[in-house]
Order: structure tokens, then C-alpha cells, then sequence
């Protein structure tokens, strides 16, 4: 891997006297679908918290394209293009999907921030949020509050504003957490169509999901980075299947 855009040295994260990881060398390839996974506890969450900033890691360094960005804030972070969602929506539910979008774009833009009735005046972001809502599905329901939209279609909401802000690096937390098996198929099919060149770093608990469309996953166990590899290889490590898929 000669082209990583986002790599860590030997990270380690403890609450007090609780140690979650320790010594995590990991890269993540520039343009790649990249799963992380584990069983519960291990501290997917929590690496993922360090990696965007909303955690200060207890030792080791978060490198970005080679920058050392470990003590960068979580918003100085997003503006060097690390973009994160959350397994819990992080919605505003009143709002339409059009005025999230264009609140989301004024925000990439570094436009003063307006208010909801000065968005009208934001022309060009009004007509790139429309264009982002037809290519991911949501363009029919542009105009509902948000609140009344099925959840997959806020899942999906969530990470086109995750999108909108053209990232380096996005990272999803579970994003198909309360779907569906098919809902969560579904959701990924249009993620691999619609990030094509992202570099996409993901937790997910649904190993068909995982195999199926992650190009690379890391495995995180007992504190450590256990295996990393193509899919393929993760399902024939030993180790892998002893400490979670249970063969």
C-alpha cells in the first residue's frame, strides 16, 4: 500500500485504569472500502472516536496523508477532510433534507452561516443539494421534515451530508444499524455506487455486508488489531475465527 491517506502508530486509548486498544499500526489505502470489525467491546466505536478527533488518544499518533493530526480538534479535522456519521442519527428532525443539505454545503463553503430563511439566497448550493438528493434517492421526498421519513431514508440522509462535504476519508459508524437485513443491502448497494473513489472506512456488524462489499477489513481484538486483510483472507485466518466469526 503505497498510496495511504490514513494511518495510525501505535495508538492506544485508556480510561483510567481501563485499557481499551494498545499499539494499533493501521492503514488505510487512499479510494478504498475498509471494514472494521470485532465483537462487541472491543473498541470499534472508540478507535473511530480517536481517529475523528472526539478522543485524544493516550499515546501513538492518527497521521493524514503522513501530517500528524493527533492533537487536531474533531472540527479541525473535518475541515482537513475527515467526515464521520454516528450509529445514532444525528439528525435535525424539522428540518427538510434540502435545507440540511444546504446548510451542510454554506458549512463546506465557509459561507457566514445563514439563516433558514436566507437559504433561498444560497443558489448554488440549493442547485448541488439538489443534485445530491436525485443521486441518492431522495430527491421525491426533498421537502418532508425529516422526522417523517422511513429510517432507512435517514440513514441515507445522514451519509449524503457525511458526503457533501467532500471528505479524504469518510468514516461510518454502523450505518446500518436498525435496518433491515435488505434494507442494509440496499443501502450498501447504493454507498458502493454513489462513494466510487471515497475512501470509506466502516463498522459493521453483519459479516455478509462486511464480505460482500468491503475491499479490505481489520479486526479488533482483546485490545489489539488482530488480523487485517482482504475479506477472503479474513475468513480463512485461523485466529479470526477462534475470537469472533466462531469457526
Amino acid at each position: 500500500m503505497n498510496d495511504v491517506v490514513l494511518a495510525t502508530r501505535g495508538l492506544g486509548m485508556a480510561f483510567g485504569g481501563l485499557r481499551v486498544f494498545s499499539g494499533l499500526d493501521f492503514a488505510l489505502a487512499r479510494g478504498e472500502r475498509h471494514a472494521v470489525i470485532g465483537p462487541n467491546g472491543a473498541g470499534k466505536s472508540t478507535f473511530v472516536a480517536v481517529l475523528t478527533g472526539l478522543l485524544r488518544p493516550t499515546q501513538g499518533q492518527v497521521l493524514l496523508d503522513g501530517r500528524d493530526v493527533t492533537r487536531s480538534s474533531a472540527g479541525e479535522r473535518v475541515a482537513a477532510g475527515i467526515v464521520r456519521t454516528f450509529q445514532i442519527n444525528q439528525l435535525f428532525p424539522s428540518l427538510t433534507p434540502l435545507e440540511s443539505v444546504v446548510l451542510a454545503l454554506c458549512q463546506r463553503d465557509r459561507r457566514a452561516r445563514p439563516s433558514l430563511r436566507a437559504l433561498r439566497h444560497c443558489a448554488a448550493q440549493i442547485d448541488e443539494a439538489a443534485a445530491l438528493l436525485e443521486r441518492f434517492g431522495l430527491a421525491d421526498d426533498a421537502l418532508l421534515p425529516t422526522q417523517e421519513l422511513a429510517y432507512g431514508q435517514q440513514r441515507l440522509l445522514e451519509v449524503l451530508l457525511a458526503y457533501a462535504l467532500r471528505p479524504r476519508v469518510l468514516l461510518l459508524d454502523e450505518p446500518a444499524a436498525g435496518l433491515s437485513t435488505t434494507q442494509g443491502h440496499a443501502l450498501f448497494e447504493r454507498l458502493a455506487s454513489l462513494t466510487e473513489g471515497t475512501t470509506l472506512l466502516f463498522i459493521e456488524h453483519d459479516m455478509n455486508i462486511v464480505f460482500r462489499y468491503a475491499q479490505r477489513v481489520s479486526v479488533l481484538a482483546g485490545g489489539s488489531l488482530l488480523a487485517q486483510g482482504t475479506p477472503d483472507q479474513i475468513r480463512a485466518d485461523a485466529g479470526v475465527r477462534k475470537a469472533y466469526l466462531g469457526g
